[in-house]
């Protein structure tokens, strides 16, 4: 069977029905057309468009420029923040675009450094050269300070005085620093000496009492000579806060297992010795006694000549006997005297005489005590301790005091933690109170359509999401109603549409709904067999 379609039934061509419009539908046809491929556009760009990234930032207004203008020369595209003055390009080209611009020694920065010295003109004097030197030493000692994460910026200030031979005492040099810091960043004391003795190391005969350094609020943050004028130490400071600090956590490491997390406060005052004493003492102890003592030298003298003639002594038999050897506590059993053969009555004609020197050591002691500089001399500590929490079976929390056997014990326990000395008139006071617990209010969540992301998530999606609305009503509301607007056809179109060799179907006029002619079945049939057929035909109708 053929199922081919009568062509005289069928709608005409693309180009037979856009060549039927009216010239109104044409130009509504046409504005369709060009929007729709405005928004494609749009959407093409807003794809391709390249992902910024930073490619410097906290740049002055000078540097700024310069960059800008390089960029601009390298046909690099770019967008510069006004806040904290950002540049930035596309992520594909930050890398190269450094490298360029460092070739060309942008940015120079806010400070010049030895760079001057390389730039020095023929016939330059020798204060110019001097001058140049010192502030080429003041920019590379701004460049070293701003290394520094917590400055923004710094600026060097040198007093270099000229030394002269002819000078007895030489003036010495001093320097002066100012510091930008970023917001909410701030200069701890160990940042400050390290800063001070920078500068003071990068020029001679410079000591660190000589380098003075403040802030951009103007406050001196190198204060060494008030705090030795007052007695006070950075390094004690921070001695004497870390014992005290040690003894709270002490306490409270050993009292909230009982109490509870965050129900127990304490303070501890500690009272450190710093002096620093030295003494020397030097002790004599007397060799005479029944202790041995050290002999360092010995001299003993001894002379005999004869005597005068004549009888002397007693006559009998004493005075035949030899003397007695005499005997001292220092020099021990004496020497009997040479006695000759004939006994005393050979020696009673000479004359004997003896000297004996004898030198001891002298005893000394040296002692010398200095005594350790930090010794604690008194601590002080106070301690409360919250009520006890309980929860009832309905829910309800309620505080009741601590049994005055539990303060004891925690006092005890204390004590012993910080080693509490009575002598030393250490002090402890243990109290139990309610603590007061103020109602901070809460902050109120921020809404949804004034968070950031969320307002920069919508804005992103809303442009998509107003493309494709613009592109759909481009096509439904200008493009389609301007094909469906079509002019009549002629009577002589509205046939029945020959389906088969001997089955038509019959105009819609022709039939009335619900009711069907005589080829009902065959065109049944024919629907069944070649629905594509009958459905070209019925859109025919609609269009016509």
């Amino acid at each position: 069977m053929d199922t081919s379609l009568d062509r005289t039934s069928l709608p005409e061509a693309p180009q037979t029905t856009f060549a039927a419009l009216p010239a109104r539908n044409k130009l509504m046809l046409g504005l369709g057309a060009a929007a729709l491929a405005a928004v494609i556009a749009t959407a093409a760009m807003w794809a391709r468009q390249p992902d910024y990234r930073v490619l410097f930032t906290n740049l002055s207004d000078r540097d700024g420029g310069s960059v800008v203008g390089a960029l601009s020369q390298m046909n690099v595209p770019y967008k510069f923040s006004d806040v904290g003055g950002v540049i930035m390009v596309p992520a594909d080209k930050v890398h190269d675009a450094r490298l360029r611009l460092a070739s060309q020694g942008l940015p120079k920065g806010g400070t010049v450094g030895f760079e001057l010295v390389e730039t020095q003109k023929f016939g330059t004097t020798q204060f110019q050269e001097r001058l140049n030197y010192q502030r080429g030493l003041e920019g590379e000692l701004a460049r070293s300070i701003m290394a520094l994460s917590q400055v923004a910026s710094a600026r060097v200030h040198l007093a270099l005085p000229t030394q002269n031979g002819f000078f007895r005492e030489q003036q010495k040099p001093s320097a002066s620093v100012l510091l930008t810091l970023h917001p909410g960043r701030l200069l701890e004391r160990g940042h400050v000496a390290g800063i001070v003795h920078l500068i003071a190391s990068s020029i001679p005969e410079m000591t660190p009492k000589q380098v003075s350094v403040i802030d951009q609020s103007g406050a001196l943050l190198s204060n060494q000579e008030s705090n030795q004028a007052a007695g006070l130490d950075p390094n004690q400071l921070q001695y004497l806060r870390a014992i005290e600090q040690n003894f709270i956590a002490r306490i409270v490491e050993i009292v909230e297992p009982i109490v509870g997390r965050g129900n127990v406060k304490a303070q501890v005052t500690a009272d450190v010795d710093f002096t620093l004493s030295e003494s020397t003492a030097e002790q004599f102890r007397p060799n005479q006694g029944t202790e041995p003592a050290a002999v360092r030298s010995q001299q003993v003298n001894e002379s005999a000549g004869a005597a005068a003639a004549g009888a002397q002594g007693v006559p009998g038999a004493m005075s035949n006997q030899p003397p007695v050897p005499p005997s001292a506590p220092i020099n021990g059993p004496g020497q009997a005297l040479p006695q000759g053969q004939g006994g005393a009555a050979a020696q009673a004609g000479r004359e004997t005489k003896r000297d004996s020197t004898t030198n001891f050591e002298v005893d000394k002691t040296v002692r010398v005590t200095r005594n350790a500089s930090g010794n604690l001399k008194r601590l002080t500590a106070a301690v409360v301790v919250n009520h006890r929490r309980s929860v009832d079976d309905e829910g309800k929390v309620t505080f009741a005091p601590l049994d005055v056997k539990e303060v004891e014990q925690i006092q005890s326990l204390v004590r012993e933690a910080i080693g509490f000395t009575k002598e030393r008139g250490d002090a402890l006071n243990v109290v139990n109170a309610a603590f007061s617990v103020e109602d901070i209010p809460r902050a109120e969540p921020v809404p949804l359509w004034r968070d950031p992301d969320v307002v920069g998530l919508a804005k992103s999606i809303g442009a998509q999401v107003g493309l494709v609305l613009l592109g759909l009503m481009a096509i439904l509301f200008v493009i389609r109603p301007a094909f469906r607007k079509l002019p009549p056809a002629p009577p002589g179109q509205r046939t029945s549409a020959v389906v088969a060799d001997d089955v038509a179907l019959p105009p819609p006029s022709a039939t009335p709904f619900g009711k069907l002619s005589g080829a009902s079945e065959d065109v049944i049939r024919l629907a069944r067999e070649n629905p594509a057929t009958v459905a070209n035909v019925v859109r025919s109708w609609v269009n016509t």
